[in-house]
C-alpha cells in the first residue's frame, strides 16, 4: 500500500433535483481526478434537501439508481468514492441516512446507516428531529481500500466517542465523515469534534459538508476539513461551493502513535469497550 495518497472533498450546494446532484458530483469527480486525487468525498444528503419530510420522498432501495450512479462515477474515474449520504429505504418501509463507499472499479466497499439520529433542540438555536422519518443503523463500518483501512460514519455519529474508538481499534487509519452541521452547531462544535476524535484516536478525519445555501431551509456551516492524528487541521474550506484536495501521509500516523502510544496504553485491565 502507498504511504501517501490524496483525498478530494467536494463541498457542493445541494440542488432539489437528483439528476442535477449527480451531474454536479460527476463534474467534481472529473476535476478531482484531473488534479491527482485518489479518494473523492461528497457531503451528507448531497442529493436531497436536508428536511425530515423530504427523506422518505427521495428515498430509494439499496438497488436504486442513486447507488448505481454513484458506483458508475467511481468506476469511470478510478476513484475510491465516498458518496456522501442519501436516503435509503427497505422493504419494511424504514428510511435510513446511508453512506456508501465504492472502490476504483465500482464495487461497493462499505455501507453505513447513520447510527445516531440528529434529534436536538438548542435553546435560542436550532431544533431538528431526524427520528421523525429516519431509522438508525446498527453497524460499525470499517473497510479496506487500496491505501489503508478506513471507517465511515455520518455527521452526528462523530459526537459519540465510543464509535470512533471502536473504528480505530478495528484498524481504521482514516475516518470519512459526510456531515451537515448547521449555523448553531457548526461554529461551536464542527472543528472541535473532528480535531478531538482525530487526536484521541490518532487517525485522520476527513469531514465533508454541503456548501452554505441561505436560500434553502437548512443552512449548512460548510468548512469541510481534514485533520491529522495530532489534531492539526491540514486543510479547511470556507462556506462556499468548491473542491479541496489534501495529501494524506500515513507515516505521520505511525509517528504520532509511536510518540504518544494512546491505543497501547489503554487500561483494559480496568475498563473495556465492547461491541454490541
Amino acid at each position: 500500500m502507498s504511504k501517501t495518497f490524496k483525498i478530494a472533498q467536494a463541498q457542493v450546494l445541494v440542488p432539489a433535483s437528483v439528476d442535477e446532484a449527480f451531474e454536479k458530483a460527476e463534474r467534481f469527480a472529473k476535476l478531482a481526478k484531473e488534479q491527482g486525487a485518489d479518494v473523492f468525498c461528497l457531503p451528507e444528503m448531497f442529493c436531497c434537501p436536508y428536511e425530515t419530510k423530504q427523506f422518505p420522498v427521495y428515498a430509494q432501495p439499496d438497488a436504486g439508481t442513486m447507488k448505481t450512479r454513484a458506483a458508475a462515477i467511481a468506476k469511470k474515474y478510478g476513484l475510491v468514492f465516498s458518496a456522501g449520504s442519501f436516503p435509503e429505504s427497505d422493504e419494511a418501509g424504514h428510511v435510513y441516512n446511508t453512506a456508501y463507499v465504492f472502490g476504483p472499479g465500482g464495487s461497493q466497499l462499505a455501507k453505513h446507516r447513520k447510527m445516531h439520529l440528529f434529534d436536538i433542540d438548542v435553546k435560542g438555536g436550532q431544533a431538528f428531529r431526524e427520528s421523525d422519518t429516519l431509522t438508525p443503523g446498527d453497524q460499525i463500518t470499517v473497510f479496506d481500500t487500496p491505501f489503508c483501512k478506513m471507517g465511515v460514519l455520518v455527521c452526528y455519529d462523530i459526537r459519540f466517542p465510543e464509535l470512533s474508538r471502536l473504528m480505530a481499534l478495528k484498524g481504521a487509519q482514516v475516518l470519512l465523515l459526510p456531515g451537515a452541521y448547521n449555523m448553531t452547531t457548526g461554529p461551536a462544535h464542527w472543528e472541535l469534534c473532528h480535531r478531538g476524535q482525530a487526536m484521541f484516536n490518532q487517525v485522520f478525519v476527513c469531514a465533508t459538508s454541503p456548501a452554505r445555501d441561505l436560500e434553502s431551509s437548512y443552512h449548512a456551516w460548510g468548512h469541510s476539513m481534514v485533520v491529522d492524528p495530532w489534531g492539526t487541521v491540514l486543510s479547511e474550506m470556507d462556506e462556499k461551493e468548491g473542491l479541496q484536495i489534501t495529501e494524506i501521509d500515513l507515516d505521520r500516523l505511525s509517528a504520532v502513535r509511536e510518540q504518544i502510544p494512546l491505543l497501547r496504553q489503554r487500561r483494559t485491565d480496568l475498563y473495556t469497550l465492547e461491541e454490541k
